[in-house]
């Protein structure tokens, strides 16, 4: 494997990008030289410039500060999953030619932080899907999911799917995006302590978007 990580979710909008940038500040701040990607970026939005930055991309560059930019492969202004947003722009994604173009922009003897679009299933192009992106950059998988009613079967469809294809997943980390309504969501991260053997890196509390929680990971480590 590569050292990197390759941060899916088990959803849309369950927190990736949250935790992608407590990923990349966590590693700039102990001097590692990264390059940070998000391959397909869709639901760009049209700035006063006239560009079409992902609002997850900014977030990302913010992280990065001065130091570098985030790698996009594939843009487009429909919010939708990239398979569809390419067809609707005329457009398709090539798995072979979109791996080649970002190692071809990594610098040398980097890190390597890939952040995907929705979960491992979403459809990227006509016949492969983002875990065929995970499996032929060999990263380990960090899986973020949500605190709440049905995170259990998704996380467990998640790892499953994984373990089918042979990929290693770093661990996981649960997201609060909302205020936690009840015990089986504030006790959602010890239900699958239980349940699996992945580690259950961390579990971020409602609006904690330095994500504190996870100041402890040596994500260092996990990259292998």
């Amino acid at each position: 494997m590569r050292r990197g990580l390759f941060i899916t979710g088990t959803d849309t909008g369950v927190g990736k990008t949250t935790v992608s940038c407590a990923v990349v500040r966590s590693l700039i701040r102990t001097g590692e030289k990264i390059f940070v990607a998000k391959p397909l970026a869709t639901g760009c939005e049209l700035d006063e410039a006239g560009q079409f930055p992902h609002p997850d991309e900014l977030l990302l560059n913010a992280a990065l500060g001065e130091t570098a930019r985030t790698w996009v492969g594939f843009r487009s202004r429909w919010p939708a999953a990239p398979s569809m947003a390419a067809r609707w722009d005329g457009r398709r994604i090539n798995l072979d030619n979109l791996v080649k173009e970002m190692f071809a922009a990594m610098p040398l003897e980097s890190m390597l932080v890939v952040e995907g679009a929705g979960g491992l299933l979403c459809p990227a192009g006509h016949d492969w899907t983002m875990i065929d992106l995970a499996a032929r950059l060999e990263l380990p998988l960090l899986v973020v999911a949500r605190c709440a009613l049905g995170t259990l079967n998704h996380t467990l469809l998640t790892l499953e799917v994984a373990n089918q294809r042979g990929l290693r997943v770093a661990g996981v980390v649960l997201n609060q995006d909302r205020p936690i309504n009840g015990r089986a969501e504030a006790e959602a991260g010890e239900e699958l302590g239980f349940l699996t053997k992945i580690p259950i890196l961390g579990v971020i509390p409602h609006l904690d978007t330095a994500c504190h929680a996870l100041d402890c990971v040596n994500w260092r480590e996990l990259m292998g």
